[in-house]
């Protein structure tokens, strides 16, 4: 198993805090406290001035889809224009609807194989009958928060029968609260003028920005992502198997609202590798849709065997120690540009997940 991991060690990349003459450790504290303090205000007024223009890349492209195509061709256009999500546009109302992604199909798959129905007659289900089904809108296809940000409250936004976007000139704090307290995946930016779809945005874009322009202010950000509480840890960490299958693992994920989940040894505990709800290895491989279905009894140790195994892709397995500063894990995302870190102990043992919602979080 081939993964990136930070270098060992809790210090930050810019020099130790010392503490005024006479102040003693409560001197160091309070200045410690006055820099992190001071580090995150820093952020919250960048997000407050920039606009959603500035995260748009230079030159990108956007998938949007009529509700009207079948669902199986979208889906292939995605893998095709390997995009993750598409804006979903309804000819008869004349207006955007909704969103589709990758795993949405995947999940319509899960529907068919929990509830034995005819997986041929998905090839001629357009997107639109789809979302019109209410009892898979109701399972398979219900958002549930990841329990970190679960507040007891209804739900987050359902973007297969809401529309949610953002302006390109809005700010980037407006896009972030959109983002988290709808619990969204993926944002539209529209261009105010003729409502076209600019982009659509996630929190790694998000991140990325936030890194390109603060990396260097290496002071204000040296305490480590525990004592930030970015992250989640201990027992609400949620954990697959090798030997569970891949159909088991995805009903866990969808519970518990994961896009990822660690995969550990079952006798050693220690790390084996991450699943992403997005991985579509077991679709690639499959010559239709009932082969695609009958995949989903594969077990993660047969998937993982299948993966990549380079280190190139936002979701492949990056791992780090609950020392390491949020300094080292921008310095890191700015290399590698992960979708979540995974904490392990000196025995490589999960004790963590930081994923780039947690960090763009800490902001808000």
């Amino acid at each position: 198993m081939s993964h990136a991991q930070l270098p060992p060690g809790g210090g930050g990349v810019g020099g130790t805090l010392i503490a005024p003459a006479g102040g003693g450790a409560t001197g160091m504290l309070r200045e410690r406290e006055v820099v992190r303090t001071t580090g995150k205000q820093a952020i919250v007024s960048f997000l407050e001035t920039q606009t959603c223009y500035s995260v748009l890349r230079a030159s990108g492209k956007v998938v949007v889809f009529d509700t009207r195509i079948p669902i199986q061709l979208a889906f292939y256009a995605l893998v095709e224009h390997d995009m993750q999500a598409a804006p979903l546009w309804d000819t008869k109302k004349c207006q955007f609807v909704g969103i589709l992604t990758v795993t949405d199909f995947i999940d319509v798959l899960r529907y068919y194989r929990e509830t034995g129905a005819d997986v041929i007659t998905l090839a001629s289900r357009s997107i639109g009958d789809i979302l019109a089904d209410e009892e898979i809108l109701s399972t398979v296809l219900r958002k549930n928060p990841p329990r970190r940000f679960a507040t007891g409250e209804p739900v987050g936004a359902d973007q297969h029968a809401l529309f949610l976007s953002v302006d390109a000139d809005a700010t980037l704090d407006r896009a972030c609260h959109l983002l988290h307290e709808k619990t969204l995946d993926f944002l539209p930016v529209l261009l105010p003028s003729d409502m076209r779809v600019l982009a659509t945005i996630t929190y790694t874009c998000i991140l990325e920005h936030l890194v390109s322009n603060f990396r260097e202010q290496r002071r204000l950000f040296d305490d480590t992502i525990y004592d930030l509480g970015i992250g989640t840890y201990g027992e609400d960490v949620v954990v697959a198997h090798p030997q569970q299958t891949l159909h088991e693992v995805l009903h866990t994920m969808h519970l518990h609202g994961l896009s990822a989940i660690p995969v550990v040894d079952e006798s050693t505990k220690k790390i084996r590798g991450v699943y992403s709800r997005s991985d579509i290895t077991f679709l690639t491989k499959a010559s239709d849709a009932e082969d695609a279905v009958r995949n989903l009894s594969l077990t993660l140790e047969a998937l993982m065997a299948q993966q990549r195994t380079d280190v190139t892709t936002p979701d492949a397995l990056h791992t780090c120690s609950m020392r390491h500063t949020l300094q080292y894990v921008f310095e890191y995302f700015a290399q590698w540009k992960f979708n979540r870190l995974i904490c392990v102990d000196e025995e490589e043992r999960v004790v963590g997940v930081v994923s780039a919602r947690d960090l763009v979080a800490y902001f808000l």
